[in-house]
Order: structure tokens, then C-alpha cells, then sequence
């Protein structure tokens, strides 16, 4: 059975919060009921003790009712309209829709302080926010960083000049309006700097001395790919118990895969890595102002295979300005993008199968624990 036809829980876990001891369990959960009051989410929330639970836990979740109404099969992409949050211009309304998104998760989200559970919110929120400034210059082959306080080699990546802050440093790479000018990135690679960039805003607040530690790295060597995902990430959701087609939280690293072996094989066009902004848009890092809609990203991956030619040099390319021309038409006709996303918006297929599968991945990424004590990124030595 490939993973296209497997179909996902619908029942919520939620957040679950941990204390040592009855005591601080209960100002743990105190704590986040204090926060979810601020926000105006108290009534929004069922909890239970786990009693089977070693140490003490309780688990936070959307009661059942409000579940259905708010997110349906839970379809988190509406969230925000249905609540009428406004995302873009408030924090809070951000926070909101972070918070009810995980209470829906199906995979609990685990954190063993109340402490940890808000700093995960504001990374989710921080990432957000960076992943919305993000422009990237597009080239498939050639990458480049600021001059001034970046530089390369072989072994060791882009690494951070001595004297140079980690923090404006990724900002300098990634938001033009720090460096008057757009750099050139993979996708992927871009994704790592603003998480980067995220968890180190979350660090100068909570956790100077681990953020010391990531700037002392990154002026030796860069952690990157599958060393990144390994120290930095959390992946929920799996192939044999895939994550909702239509649940994301804001915050999230997902990919897309192209479901088309020929045009897959083009380089920079195997899939799409993007960040889920909330009320319902992932991220454009080459058109930032104009983010994809579900629809939008499956119509796009879906005519990369009519796009393909091979140049002069004899490499396999794909003619953005025909998958452009393509997803234009192919919107201006319903019934044709009813026959696409029947096809896209099943689950992807498992590395090197091309049967029947569509775009959506299983699992979704989002950051570890980064406070003092509870902290779980474990540096590799440079």
C-alpha cells in the first residue's frame, strides 16, 4: 500500500505540557491557561490529566464541537477566515491562530515547561515573520551571501566573518531591505537560515549562552541538510501515519514533491520547501509579496511536466514563463482545476516511486526546545 492512499487520523492530541513533580505540572498549566485568558482562547480549550503518565502531564486540546466547526477533517487553512483573524497585521491574532493550530494537531506536541511551550509559539511567530520578508534571487546552480560579513569555503559552507553578529547577519542574506540586494539560494537553504534566524531571535531572550554557542559554530562551519534537520527540528507525522492533506500550523517546514519523474529530475525542481505563514499561505521566497494558496502551489508543481526542454548545453530545464501561462489557464477553468487537485492533493509516494501519488508530504517540521535546562540541540563539534 503506497502512502497515496493511506488515510490520516482525524482525532486531536493536542499540546501535552510535563512537570517533575504534581506542583510543577500545575504551574505549568496555570501558566497556559493564563496565557490562553490573555488571548481570549480560555473557553476554547478541553484538558485531562494523564494519569497513566510518568512524569505528570496533561493534555490540551479543542473540544470536539468547536473542532468541527473550526477546522473540518482538520483543515487548518481556513482557520483564520473563519475566526476572523488578521494575521498580517496583529501578533496576537498570529499567536491565535499558532496556538489553536496545535491544539488540533493530531500529533501531540510535548514540551516540558510552560516556558518551553512559549517560546515554541514565538519561534513559530518569528519564523512567520522572517519567512515573510524573504526575498531570494532564483538560480538553480550559483549561491552567494553578503561580502561584508560572510564567506566561503569548500569544507565549512557559508560561515559568519568574526566581529559579525549572527543574527543581522542572516537578515542581511535573506531580507533585501537589509542589504539592498537579493542573494542567491536553494529553497531548502533558505528555509534552514530563517529557522536559523528564528530560533536565534528566540535565544537572545531566553537563552544567551546557547545562542553564543550557534555564533561561535557558524564562524567555524555551517550545520546544513541533514545535520541541520537532525539538530535543529522535530519532524511529526510519517508515511505509515501521514499528517491531514490540509493541516498545517503557521510556522511549519513542509515540502512538496513534484510527482512527475521527468520534470523532477530537473535540478531545483525535485519538489518545493516553503513555511506555512497561516490563513492559508505558504511562502513565494521568489515573489514574496505574491505567497501560494494550496491551490496555487499544486497547479504550479502540476505543470512543471508540461515546461520541460532540454538546452543548448543539453540539460533538462523548465520555461517558468510556460508554467505560468499554464496555471492562468488552468484557473480560468474549474473543472480543470478540479481534475488537477483530485490528482495533487493526494499524499506523496515514498523516494524513487512514480505511480499515483500526488504533492502533499506526510510530515510536517518545526524546532526543538531552546530554554535553559530543557534545551535538546545538541551542537556537533566544528
Amino acid at each position: 500500500m503506497t502512502a497515496a492512499v493511506l488515510m490520516p487520523s482525524l482525532r486531536s492530541a493536542g499540546i501535552r505540557l510535563y512537570g517533575e513533580t504534581a506542583g510543577a505540572l500545575a504551574a505549568a498549566t496555570y501558566s497556559f491557561l493564563m496565557q490562553l485568558e490573555k488571548l481570549g482562547l480560555q473557553d476554547a480549550v478541553e484538558t485531562a490529566e494523564l494519569t497513566a503518565s510518568s512524569p505528570s502531564a496533561r493534555s490540551f486540546c479543542l473540544p470536539a464541537g468547536l473542532a468541527a466547526q473550526w477546522a473540518p477533517a482538520l483543515d487548518t487553512l481556513g482557520l483564520a477566515e473563519r475566526l476572523q483573524l488578521h494575521t498580517l497585521d496583529s501578533d496576537e491574532d498570529l499567536e491565535r491562530e499558532i496556538l489553536l493550530a496545535m491544539l488540533l494537531s493530531p500529533v501531540a506536541f510535548d514540551f516540558p515547561s510552560h516556558a518551553e511551550l512559549a517560546s515554541a509559539v514565538r519561534i513559530r511567530r518569528n519564523i512567520v515573520l522572517a519567512a515573510r520578508k524573504t526575498a531570494l534571487a532564483f538560480h538553480t546552480t550559483e549561491v552567494d551571501r553578503p561580502e561584508d560579513c560572510w564567506t566561503y569555503s569548500e569544507d565549512h559552507g557559508f560561515t559568519v566573518m568574526p566581529g559579525h553578529a549572527l543574527i543581522p547577519a542572516l537578515e542581511k542574506a535573506t531580507q533585501p531591505e537589509a542589504s539592498g540586494k537579493l542573494y542567491s539560494f536553494s529553497c531548502y537553504r533558505a528555509t534552514e537560515y530563517v529557522i536559523l534566524l528564528a530560533i536565534a531571535q528566540e535565544l537572545e531572550a531566553c537563552n544567551p549562552p546557547l545562542l553564543a554557542a550557534l555564533q561561535q559554530r557558524w564562524e567555524k562551519s555551517a550545520i546544513m541538510s541533514g545535520k541541520f534537520h537532525d539538530v535543529f527540528l522535530r519532524e511529526y507525522g510519517t508515511m505509515e501515519q501521514p499528517l491531514p492533506p490540509k493541516y498545517y500550523v503557521p510556522g511549519d517546514r513542509l515540502w512538496f514533491r513534484n510527482p512527475d519523474a521527468h520534470s523532477s529530475d530537473v535540478s531545483g525542481y525535485e519538489g518545493s520547501w516553503v513555511f506555512y505563514l497561516g490563513a492559508g499561505l505558504f511562502t513565494n521566497f521568489w515573489k514574496r509579496d505574491q505567497p501560494y494558496t494550496l491551490v496555487d502551489k499544486c497547479l504550479e508543481l502540476f505543470h512543471w511536466r508540461h515546461a520541460t526542454y532540454t538546452d543548448d548545453a543539453g540539460e533538462l530545464r523548465i520555461d517558468e514563463a510556460v508554467v505560468e501561462a499554464r496555471v492562468k489557464a488552468s484557473r480560468a477553468d474549474p473543472s480543470e482545476t478540479a481534475r488537477i487537485l483530485a490528482l495533487m492533493l493526494r499524499m506523496r509516494e515514498p523516494k524513487g516511486v512514480y505511480e499515483s501519488g500526488g504533492c502533499i508530504d506526510t510530515s510536517r517540521e518545526y524546532p526543538r526546545w531552546v530554554g535553559p535546562g530543557t534545551a535538546d540541540m545538541s551542537l556537533p563539534t566544528a
